[in-house]
């Protein structure tokens, strides 16, 4: 005799690496991204919403293979042999939008975009395969007009979702700076750029890696190679002292400009406040050779601190006779002057080149914006919360469609960091008020109820009726209480024969449960009777509007 075997019930988990999200993260996170979708919109940038799904062939950057079709992206073949997958980026799309629409959009072509992308990878804590980006770009304008903007913009968007000035700061490089410190190191020629590619390669890596490393891990990967801890060898990139003594002035060049300020102070210790003013940066010009002539007198006066300053002296003297990277700290001084004309000084943005955000990707200026306050780690220590944004110029991107070279920047805002961040702060996290519960004492009388209810929605309150069985009234306040509602609303047959309702206010019912006297309980009822026809105004009263 066959036994009848129970079908396998399906687990109920979300898959590895994925998460839900409910009520009040939903809501933050809404709230968030129109806030700076606002911005944007001010700017002039106009809203665009692409698909999930593109050709692996259009997203580039992970292209399938006989093994691993799937690297990266989650990606498939459709009826056709097509090999589609899931976005892992909006910039991609949005590179094949400009591409395929390049007739129609205005160009520049000024977008943002907000929304879910996915990566193939190994998930961790705090690192998920699906979550959220909130991107900015301009396509068409080579100006780094378009970089300044760019940073005023991310700027204002910080504030206005609730980062105070002071809490952040927008630090900016440029590509083509490191590329002259390459130059000048013999680890690129601009006349063959492919030669020498394996060594610059090792370089960004190295230098990349200064924060895990420091400052003898860097300088052994740009020699001969390093052993970790474990005994494995890194092969490095060959060079020589001279060579990597270049490299490591730029990448120690916050340190250095941190020594030439210090030494500078104590010159201008004892001065007459006229010229401690003049030598601590804030005059017209900015005294660096070669470009101070030009731009003298444009420079509104308090537009630079020392320490821009210092530090386009300093980037100059280190790319030397390279044209590339002198271009690069021209494009710096641009950005900064058309930033501090709009008022966004070094107390929100500032030249770093500390900076490299993959520098492999990007063309020109990069950016990235750093909170600057401190949190508490796992273990309860200090540390800064560190970057919720990055971007920077990419002007090879479009190119794969059209073969020609499209000039574009932009900026992508962490959204989950970001309102970790606010949450931090105390401007989100809060416990979200539920809706107002109105309760059923009578099946029958359902009309009653829903028209409660709509009168409470008609003026933008909060309401639901209990849908529940309403046999057993102290389920309904349960529920009630695990909506977190501030309000239930009663009413039974002797409250309608009068042509009121009860309300019960359930959070300060809760405080005053906890610790009020007998007489602050008679003088602050958790409960009052009114009116039918008050119902909306004392509701109103009752959650403080």
């Amino acid at each position: 005799m066959a036994s009848d075997k129970t079908a396998r019930r399906p687990k109920a988990e979300t898959p590895k690496g994925f998460r839900d999200y409910f009520g009040a993260e939903v809501t933050e996170r809404k709230a968030m991204l129109d806030a700076i979708a606002e911005v944007y919109h001010r700017y002039g940038f106009e809203a665009l919403e692409t698909s999930a799904v593109e050709t692996v062939e259009a997203l580039g950057k992970f292209l399938p293979d006989v093994d691993r079709p799937n690297e990266g992206v989650f990606g498939w073949q459709d009826e056709d042999k097509d090999w589609l997958a899931l976005r892992y980026d909006l910039t991609a799309p949005l590179a094949r939008v400009a591409a395929q629409f390049r007739n129609d959009l205005p160009s520049p072509y000024r977008r943002y975009a907000m929304g879910p992308v996915w990566r193939n990878e190994k998930p961790g804590p705090g690192r998920f395969r699906q979550f959220y980006q909130c991107d900015a770009d301009t396509v068409g304008a080579p100006s780094v007009a378009a970089d300044a903007e760019i940073c005023a913009m991310l700027s204002d968007a910080l504030e206005t979702v609730g980062i105070p000035r002071g809490d952040y700061v927008i630090r900016v490089n440029n590509r083509k700076v490191l590329n002259g410190v390459m130059e000048v190191a013999g680890v690129l020629d601009p006349a063959d750029p492919s030669k020498f590619e394996a060594e610059r390669g090792i370089v960004l890596r190295a230098i990349d890696k200064i924060d895990r490393l420091g400052e003898d891990g860097v300088r052994a990967l740009l020699g001969a190679g390093r052993k970790d801890e474990s005994g494995d060898f890194t092969k490095g990139a060959g060079l020589s002292e001279a060579q990597a003594e270049v490299v490591m002035g730029f990448v120690g060049a916050n340190e250095r400009v941190t020594q030439l300020l210090a030494r500078q102070q104590d010159v201008a210790f004892g001065m007459g406040d006229e010229q401690q003013t003049r030598e601590l940066g804030y005059a017209a010009g900015l005294g660096v050779p070669g470009i101070a002539k030009k731009e003298k007198g444009n420079i509104p006066d308090a537009s630079f601190n020392l320490r821009n300053r210092k530090t386009l002296e300093y980037l100059l003297e280190l790319v030397g006779p390279s044209e590339v990277g002198k271009q690069g700290v021209e494009e710096l001084l641009e950005i900064s002057r058309l930033l501090a004309a709009q008022g966004y000084g070094p107390d929100r943005i500032i030249i770093d080149p500390g900076v490299v955000r993959g520098l492999g990707y990007y063309t020109g200026p990069v950016f990235e914006a750093e909170l600057t306050f401190e949190i508490l780690d796992e273990k309860g220590r200090k540390r800064s919360f560190g970057s919720v944004a990055g971007g920077g110029r990419y002007d090879d991107l479009v190119k794969r469609f059209t073969g020609q070279a499209v000039p574009a920047t932009g900026v992508s805002i962490g959204v989950d960091r970001l309102l970790a961040a606010l949450r931090a702060k105390g401007r989100m996290g809060g416990e979200a008020a539920g809706p107002v519960v109105v309760t059923v004492m009578d099946r029958d009388r359902m009309a009653d109820y829903f028209a409660m209810a709509s009168d409470l929605r008609k003026s933008n309150i909060r309401a639901e009726v209990y849908l529940g069985n309403p046999k057993n009234f102290g389920n309904q306040l349960k529920y009630a209480d695990k909506r977190a509602s501030p309000v239930a609303v009663i009413q039974g047959s002797a409250e309608r024969e009068k042509g009121t309702v009860i309300l019960k206010d359930l959070i300060l019912g809760a405080k005053i449960a906890e610790s009020a006297t007998l007489e602050e309980w008679k003088d602050r009822p958790a409960q009052v009777e009114v009116p039918r026809a008050d119902l909306v105004a004392a509701v109103r009263k009752m959650l403080g509007q």
